[in-house]
């Protein structure tokens, strides 16, 4: 299956003071699409730093990142900027929900920034939240949803622009293990409707309901494996 993310001897340094950090030091990586791919790493290990240049919120030092076939490095800030929203749905530990809005109006946020009217909006983020089986709580705002019930909705809002590749940021991490489980199942399902899944976590337990493990550890990709099912 062809490549939907292509990573070459990337590398990605800061200076502080005199010295240079890097916090990625040549990591080249390949994911095809519909791969379910767990980057696994400790704290401090360079996971968070290739999250954000897988995710296009930020720009390599030097090396390549190809999304679809384009280099990322080519793209104006708005040009990345509509692309990343197009490409990319997002799920992060702390869910990132306006709390003034409520739930399908969190969902149809990515949808008013691509323009789209508010009917096709509103269609879009119930059929979505539908889903993620949230629709009965759809005019609920955050503060009246557990965290489960809000990582699903980040989760509808993940999905609302339909991109081909859901980027996980330990989306777990906030839930107790009941409702972790419920997450990753959900995620599954994706996984298996066609989506490309990066996941991203420092839990292995986690990280083994992939397809695949990488570990990163000191900005170095030191493993990829692919989890036995046996």
């Amino acid at each position: 299956m062809a490549a939907i993310i292509e990573i070459e001897h990337l590398v990605k340094s800061y200076v502080i003071g005199d010295n240079v950090v890097h916090a990625l030091n040549d990591v080249s990586l390949s994911v095809s699409e519909r791969e379910f791919v767990a980057i696994v790493g400790p704290s401090g290990s360079g996971k968070s730093t290739l999250m954000n240049i897988i995710g296009c919120l930020d720009i390599a030092t030097s090396g390549s990142y190809k999304l679809r076939g384009q280099e990322i490095s080519l793209y104006t800030e708005d040009e990345l900027s509509e692309f990343r929203n197009r490409m990319i749905g997002f799920i992060f530990q702390r869910f990132n929900l306006l709390n003034k809005l409520n739930a399908v109006e969190n969902v149809e946020l990515p949808l008013v920034y691509q323009g789209i009217s508010s009917k096709e909006r509103r269609e879009r983020a119930v059929a979505a939240l539908e889903k993620v089986r949230l629709a009965n709580r759809m005019l609920h705002t955050p503060m009246e949803l557990s965290g489960g019930q809000q990582q699903r909705v980040a989760i509808a809002r993940a999905l609302i622009t339909d991109p081909p590749v859901i980027l996980a940021d330990e989306p777990t991490g906030n839930l107790d293990s009941t409702t972790g489980k419920e997450v990753m199942q959900i995620l599954q399902g994706l996984g298996s409707a066609g989506h490309t899944i990066v996941l991203i976590t420092h839990d292995m337990n986690i990280a083994k309901q992939a397809r695949r493990i990488v570990r990163i550890s000191d900005g170095r990709l030191v493993s990829d494996e692919e989890v036995s099912r046996s």
